[in-house]
């Protein structure tokens, strides 16, 4: 039995790609671990699972800006990069795959030499700790054509994995779960585990302007609802894990920021998107390109956050909606949408090197 190493953390976004992966695994063929932090939400996803072993190791976020963390967190990641170091050593992987997020970098580092290093970027330009980890890795995966350029040789353009549960969603199963009647189109919005408070707000005050149309399922973000706006036609969650397909497959459109894993697993599931990207004064810019490549390709429609009125989203939703059938047209001709497989391949042959 071969033993294969999965790390990535922070974000949701680092820690659901290596879950599709190890869907795919022969588990009679791969001993499987996970190297993430004590309290991410790498550790909530993955740390109960019985047929993973999860390993935590010290961590340090390297911040373009001011703070006096950044004083003591280079002494965090050289404990971490030890840490790994011992781990790898005991534990003998034939591959390491690596989703980015901080927590990463010391372990891709210490892996350098040991066992080949398969990385995966989900934006359009590299994060910084993809791009420090970069020297470190033999292939990069990327999830946008256009991306191949930035990563010095090492690119491969496979898509991103994509969850298979997604794929078995039922529409009958959501509105089952929501008590929805499906008389109304269906608008969903998400905003991630911590949710998109701009967003939030502005699709609230638009709930009058939305209701007499649609059916709106709003996922808000722990400690996100509010009590007070429960109406008929509108649903508030802070989260949904395991009904998470059914509430897709239910969905006809969505609302969503851009961030790469949700919206081309949107784009996997064929479901047309209205995109509020983060701004550039509160992100690297990712999720503007990641926006502006899904809108010049005809699979989404972009307003952002600076237009975003409850007028402006209103309107925009409508003509999402009425025009839902083009976007759904150029998304069924995407190519290399998801990537599970090809990825997968590419760990498989990294391991028989």
């Amino acid at each position: 039995m071969k033993t294969i190493i999965f790390t990535g953390g922070g974000t949701a976004g680092h820690a659901t790609p290596n879950l599709a992966l190890m869907e795919q695994l022969d588990r009679r063929e791969w001993d499987v671990h996970y190297i993430g932090t004590a309290d991410g939400v790498e550790k909530q996803l993955v740390g109960n699972r019985s047929d993973v072993t999860y390993h935590e190791i010290a961590w340090g976020k390297l911040r373009r800006y001011f703070d006096w963390k950044n004083f003591t967190d280079p002494f965090r990641v050289i404990k971490g990069y030890f840490q790994s170091k011992k781990l790898i050593k005991e534990l003998k992987p034939a591959v390491l795959f690596s989703k980015g997020g901080f927590v990463s970098v010391p372990v891709v580092a210490a892996a350098k030499g040991k066992c080949p290093v398969v990385a995966h970027e989900s934006d359009y330009t590299p994060g910084l700790a993809n791009k420090l980890a970069a020297p470190f890795a033999d292939t990069i995966c990327v999830t946008f054509s256009d991306t191949v350029r930035f990563v010095r040789g090492k690119g491969v353009h496979t898509g991103t994995p994509i969850r298979p549960e997604l794929y078995r969603g039922s529409r009958e199963k959501g509105l089952a779960f929501t008590g929805l009647s499906g008389k109304k189109p269906i608008l969903l919005m998400i905003g991630g585990s911590l949710g998109a408070q701009a967003v939030n707000e502005a699709l609230r005050q638009a709930l009058p302007l939305l209701l007499p149309d649609f059916d709106v399922v709003h996922l808000c973000g722990k400690g996100k609802v509010e009590p007070a706006l429960h109406a008929d036609g509108y649903l508030q969650y802070e989260y949904i894990n395991e009904e998470m397909a059914d509430l897709f497959a239910m969905a006809d459109i969505v609302l969503s920021r851009a961030g790469a894993n949700a919206v081309f697993e949107l784009l996997a599931l064929q479901k047309p998107m209205l995109l509020v990207p983060l701004t550039a004064a509160s992100s690297r810019g990712d999720q503007l390109l990641n926006a502006e490549y899904f809108e010049k390709n005809g699979y989404a429609k972009t307003l952002l956050q600076q237009d975003m009125t409850p007028v402006a989203l209103s309107e925009a939703l409508h003509d999402l909606y009425k025009n839902r059938e083009t976007y759904l047209e150029a998304m069924r001709t995407a190519k290399n949408v998801d990537g599970t497989q090809p990825i997968l391949d590419i760990i498989l042959r990294a391991a028989k090197a």
